[in-house]
C-alpha cells in the first residue's frame, strides 16, 4: 500500500489529533471512500482482515486468541474489523492494559449489530466518520474561499472557479471515491455503476445476514435517487416502489433502509430547530441524501450527458454534491449540517452549525438566475431568528455552479463550489 500516491484528506488532521489523545481510533464510512488508505498513511503495521490468502486464518485466530492479531508496531491498523467483532473488545482490553495513546486504528464500512460487542469503547476509542472526497480533496476546487474563514468573519472574498457546468455534471456522476480519481472518464463512470451493483447484490445483505430481494433494493435506490435532496416521506417512496407492481411493506422498507444506513450509503440531513421570533411551525422531516451523488446517478443509470439534458434534476443533484462537500468541511470545523424549512415555505438548503453555537445559512443554486431569490430567502431567515437566544449568523452564503466568488452589497456571499474548502 503505497504512501507516495496518497491524496491528502481533510480528516488527516482529525486522525492525528485523535491518535494523540486516545488509545484507539475508529474510522467509519462508505466502502471505497478511502478509510484504509488514510489509516495506512500513518499506520506502522497493518492487518487486513479481508486478505484472501489469510482471511480464514485471521478469523480462526480471532476466535481462539485475538490478542495475537494485535501484535505489531503502533499505530496498528486493523482493516474491516467488523468481520471479527471480538477484536473490538480485544483492542479495548489492550488499550487499558498498555495505557498509551495512538495504539490502534480500526476501519469499517459497516456498522455491526449492537449486541456483538460487550463495551461501547467510551474513553478508549475516538470515532471519525469519513465521507467520499470533496472537490477540494480531489483537487477540483481551488479552495480560494475557506469555510473556517467565513465563520471567523472574513467576508471580503474573491475567487474564480475553473469548473464548467459540464465538469460539475461529470464530477457528480463520477463521485468522490478515490479510486475513480485520475481514471479515464469511461472507467470512472463505470466504477460508480459497479459500486451500486455491489450494494444491490451483496453489501446490503451481508451487513445483517438477512437476504434482501435485489429487485426491491434496486427500486428503492431508484426512488431515493429520484427524490434526492427532498423531504419525501417513506410512504411516498413506498408508493413509488409499489407503482412498479413490486410490493414492499412498511417493515421491509425499514429493514432495507436501516441496512443502507449501516453500510453508509444513505445519510439523511436532519431539520434544524432554531429559536425564532415568532411561533412559525418548522417542518421536521429529514432531507433524503446519499453519501455521494454518484450513487443516485448510477441507480438511475444516467450519465453526464443525460444530467445536462434535465436541468431541474441537475439542480437536485448539484445540491447533493454541495451537501457532501459542506459536510466534509463542516466536520473539520467541529460542525454539523442541517436544513431549514418552515410551513410558510421559507427554507435554507443547509445550516452549518458549530458546537460553539456559531452558525451560517446556505442556499444552493446551480445557475445565476435564482441568486436574487436565494439572497432574499437568506435575509428573511436571518430576520426570523431570535437573537436574544441565538447568535446572529456568521454568514449567509449562496453556493453556485458559476465562476466568481464575491460579496454582495447586502452582505450575502456568493461562492462557486469550485472555490470552497474547509
Amino acid at each position: 500500500m503505497s504512501k507516495s500516491n496518497y491524496l491528502s484528506r481533510v480528516c488527516d488532521f482529525d486522525l492525528q489529533s485523535a491518535l494523540d489523545a486516545m488509545g484507539a481510533v475508529l474510522i467509519e464510512g462508505a466502502k471505497w471512500c478511502g478509510k484504509t488508505s488514510t489509516a495506512a498513511n500513518v499506520a506502522r503495521s497493518i492487518l487486513l482482515m479481508q486478505d484472501t490468502d489469510n482471511a480464514r486464518s485471521y478469523q480462526e485466530m480471532a476466535d481462539t486468541k485475538p490478542s495475537l492479531l494485535l501484535k505489531g508496531e503502533n499505530p496498528r491498523l486493523i482493516d474491516e474489523w467488523q468481520m471479527s467483532p471480538i477484536l473490538w473488545d480485544a483492542v479495548r482490553f489492550e488499550v487499558d492494559n498498555r495505557g498509551l495513546a495512538g495504539q490502534f486504528i480500526l476501519t469499517g464500512s459497516a456498522v455491526p449489530a449492537d449486541n456483538v460487542t460487550s463495551h461501547t469503547g467510551t474513553g478508549r476509542f475516538a470515532r471519525i466518520l469519513m465521507r467520499p472526497m470533496s472537490l477540494y480533496e480531489s483537487k477540483e476546487s481551488n479552495g480560494t474561499v475557506s469555510l473556517a474563514d467565513l465563520f471567523d468573519g472574513k467576508h471580503e472574498i474573491e475567487g474564480k472557479s475553473d469548473l464548467s457546468i459540464e465538469h460539475i455534471a461529470f464530477a457528480l456522476c463520477r463521485g468522490g471515491f478515490p479510486a475513480t480519481i485520475n481514471k479515464s472518464d469511461a472507467t470512472a463512470l463505470r466504477m460508480a455503476v459497479d459500486y451500486v451493483e455491489a450494494i444491490i447484490n451483496q453489501d446490503i445483505s451481508r451487513v445483517d445476514g438477512v437476504e434482501k430481494n435485489p429487485t426491491r433494493v434496486r427500486l428503492l435506490l431508484r426512488s431515493l435517487a429520484r427524490n434526492i435532496a427532498t423531504m419525501t416521506s417513506a410512504q411516498t417512496i413506498l408508493g413509488d416502489v409499489e407503482s412498479t407492481e413490486t410490493s414492499i411493506s412498511d417493515k421491509t422498507f425499514a429493514v432495507y433502509y436501516n441496512a443502507l444506513r449501516r453500510i453508509f450509503v444513505v445519510e439523511d440531513m436532519l431539520a434544524w430547530s432554531p429559536s425564532l421570533r415568532s411561533k412559525a411551525a418548522i417542518r421536521t422531516s429529514p432531507k433524503r441524501h446519499f453519501v455521494d451523488p454518484s450513487i443516485a446517478t448510477a441507480a438511475m443509470r444516467i450519465n453526464p450527458a443525460a444530467v445536462l439534458q434535465d436541468f431541474e434534476y441537475f439542480g437536485f443533484l448539484f445540491e447533493a454534491l454541495c451537501a457532501r462537500d459542506v459536510r466534509v468541511y463542516a466536520q473539520r470545523n467541529d460542525g454539523d449540517v442541517f436544513h431549514y424549512h418552515d410551513k410558510s415555505g421559507l427554507e435554507a438548503d443547509m445550516i452549518v452549525q458549530l458546537r460553539n453555537g456559531r452558525w451560517g445559512a446556505v442556499e444552493v443554486k446551480l445557475g445565476n438566475r435564482q441568486i436574487e431569490q436565494a439572497a432574499d430567502n437568506l435575509l428573511k431567515l436571518k430576520e426570523k431568528i431570535n437573537t436574544d437566544k441565538m447568535r446572529d449568523p456568521s454568514f449567509l452564503l449562496i453556493l453556485t455552479g458559476g465562476q466568481f466568488a464575491y460579496r454582495r452589497k447586502d452582505g450575502v456571499l456568493v461562492v462557486p463550489i469550485g472555490c470552497l474548502k474547509n
